[in-house]
C-alpha cells in the first residue's frame, strides 16, 4: 500500500500541525520521521536500502572533502556510485539482464536455464540514489561543500514530498534550504501553494485518473481495435501521463512550500513545445537536468566532432529510457527521443522559450506533440509486441468501431490541459490565475474543488511514477 493523493492530503496537514511548533532540528528530525513514516506505507523493509545509501553519500562527501589526494577523491567517489549504482541495478534491472541474456542464448539455439529471481522494486528508488549521486558529483567537482550534519542530508535525500516521483533533488539547491532555519511561508506563498496543491490533485483525480481507464483498455486491446480507437488511446495516455506526472510535481511543490522549502519546478507546459528540444527543456524538467550535467557532460558533451555529439545525445537517451524501466520498450523509447534530438540538432533547429502567444507555433506544435505521442505507444507498451502491433493498427487504419465516450473525454481533457498550460505560458507563472479579479478567481476553484470531488469516488490509481 502507498499514499494515494487524497490520503496524501491527510497525512501533510497532521505534519504541519506539529512542524511550525518546532524549532529548526526538530523540524528536521519530525521531517525525517515523517518521510520514513511515508515511505513505509509501501513497504518498511526496504527504508534500510535508503538509509545505506544515504550514509554512504554522507560518509564519502565528508572524506572527500578532507583530502587533496586526487586519487583517494576518485576512489572515494567511486565507492559511492558502486553503491548507488550497484543497489539501483540490482533491484531494478537483475531480472531483465537475466531475461534479456537468456533469450538471446535461446535464440541462438543454446540452452538457456537461468533462475529467474524474484525481485520486488522498491518504489521511488530510482529518485533518491540520483539525489545522492548528484549530491557526491557536486563535492567531488568541488562545486560545492559536503554537509555537515547528517540529519540535515538525510531530509534532503528522504523528503517525502519528492521522495517516490521526484522532482529530483539537486544538493546546491535544496540542502542549504534544510541545513538553514526555516521562516513560516506569507500569506502569498500560503496561498500560492494551496492553489498548486489543488491544481495538482485535479490533474491528479479528474484528468489522469479519468483517462486511465480508457488508456488501460484500448491498449490492452492493441491487437484487435479500430485505428481510429488506437490514436485516441494513444492521446489518452500522453494527457493522463501528464497529468499524473506534473500532479504529483505540482502536490510535491505546494507541499513543500507550506514546510517552508522551495522544490524546482518539473514542468513547463510542455505539450506547448515546438520541437523535441523544446519538449526536453519542460517536461521532467529535473531529470533532463541531471541527465545533461551528470551524464551528457561527462560523456563530452557538446564537444568534439558532430559524430560525437550526436553519440552522446542518443547515449543520454537510451540510459534515459531504461532509466525509467527495465525493459526494452523504454529502451526504444529513449531511442526514438535520441534521434528525434539529432535530426533536431543536424538541422541546426534553435529553441528559445518564448511565453506569450502561441498561435503562428500551431503546426510546429501539433507535429511535436505526435511525436511524442508515438514515442509514448512503446512507453506505456507492456511488450515489445504489443507497441508494434499497436503501431500496426494505426498505420494501417484498421477498421472497427470508436469508443465515443473515450474521444469526448480526451477532447475535454485535451482542452482542460491546454487552458491551464496557455494561461501559464501567457503569464509565465504556474500560479497565474491568483492574479484574476476575485469572482474568477472563486469560480475557478470552486469548479477545481468540485470536480475532484465528483470524480475522486472510484478507485484509487497510483502513481505512473511510483513503479520507477
Amino acid at each position: 500500500m502507498v499514499f494515494n493523493s487524497l490520503q496524501y492530503a491527510v497525512f501533510l496537514p497532521a505534519v504541519l500541525v506539529i512542524y511550525w511548533r518546532l524549532r529548526h532540528r526538530r523540524q528536521n528530525a519530525l521531517l525525517l520521521v515523517a518521510s520514513y513514516a511515508f515511505y513505509s506505507a509501501w513497504d518498511y523493509r526496504f527504508c534500510a536500502l535508503m538509509m545505506l545509501s544515504t550514509v554512504v553519500d554522507y560518509a564519502v562527501g565528508r572524506a572527500m572533502a578532507s583530502t587533496g589526494d586526487e586519487r583517494r577523491r576518485k576512489l572515494l567517489f567511486a565507492a559511492s556510485l558502486g553503491v548507488n549504482l550497484g543497489v539501483l541495478g540490482f533491484f531494478k534491472y537483475s531480472n531483465f539482464f537475466v531475461d534479456s541474456a537468456a533469450d538471446l542464448l535461446m535464440r541462438l539455439g543454446l540452452d538457456a536455464d537461468f533462475p529467474t529471481l524474484k525481485i520486488l522494486l522498491p518504489i521511488g528508488i530510482s529518485f533518491y540514489t540520483f539525489h545522492g549521486i548528484s549530491y557526491t558529483f557536486d563535492v567531488y567537482r568541488r562545486e560545492i561543500e559536503p554537509a555537515g550534519d547528517l540529519l540535515s542530508f538525510a531530509v534532503f535525500v528522504a523528503f517525502f514530498p519528492q521522495l517516490v516521483a521526484g522532482p529530483i533533488g539537486r544538493a546546491h539547491l535544496q540542502l542549504p534550504q534544510f541545513e538553514r532555519p526555516r521562516t513560516r511561508p506569507s500569506s502569498v506563498q500560503v496561498r500560492s501553494a494551496a492553489f498548486l496543491i489543488l491544481l495538482g490533485l485535479f490533474k491528479k483525480v479528474v484528468i489522469a485518473d479519468g483517462l486511465a481507464l480508457y488508456a488501460n483498455q484500448i491498449f490492452s486491446g492493441a491487437g484487435t481495435r479500430s485505428g481510429v480507437d488506437l490514436l485516441i488511446g494513444a492521446y489518452a495516455f500522453a494527457l493522463q501521463i501528464y497529468g499524473d506526472f506534473s500532479g504529483y510535481s505540482d502536490i510535491a511543490r505546494g507541499s513543500s512550500r507550506l514546510l517552508g522549502i522551495e522544490l524546482p519546478e518539473n514542468f513547463a507546459q510542455p505539450y506547448l513545445s515546438r520541437n523535441i528540444t523544446e519538449f526536453w527543456r519542460t517536461w521532467h524538467i529535473s531529470l533532463s537536468s541531471w541527465l545533461r550535467d551528470y551524464l551528457y557532460v561527462s560523456m563530452g558533451g557538446n564537444r568534439g566532432t558532430r559524430a560525437r555529439v550526436y553519440r552522446n545525445l542518443v547515449l543520454t537517451m537510451l540510459i534515459g529510457g531504461l532509466w525509467h524501466g527495465a525493459a526494452w520498450t523504454f529502451v526504444i523509447w529513449g531511442g526514438l527521443h535520441g534521434l528525434f534530438l539529432v535530426v533536431e540538432r543536424a538541422r541546426g533547429v534553435r529553441s528559445p522559450r518564448c511565453p506569450g502567444p502561441v498561435a503562428r507555433d500551431a503546426i510546429r506544435i501539433f507535429a511535436t506533440f505526435n511525436l511524442v505521442c508515438l514515442a509514448w505507444i512503446f512507453f506505456r507498451a507492456e511488450t515489445l509486441g504489443q507497441a508494434i502491433s499497436y503501431l500496426a493498427g494505426i498505420v494501417t487504419l484498421r477498421s472497427g468501431g470508436v469508443d465515443n465516450s473515450a474521444v469526448v473525454l480526451v477532447v475535454l481533457a485535451g482542452l482542460a490541459v491546454l487552458a491551464v498550460d496557455i494561461v501559464q505560458r501567457n503569464r509565465n507563472e504556474d500560479t497565474a490565475p491568483m492574479r484574476w479579479p476575485a469572482p474568477a478567481r472563486g469560480a475557478l476553484y470552486a469548479t477545481l474543488a468540485a470536480a475532484i470531488v465528483l470524480f475522486s469516488g472510484g478507485q484509487p490509481v497510483p502513481f505512473i511514477y511510483f513503479q520507477f
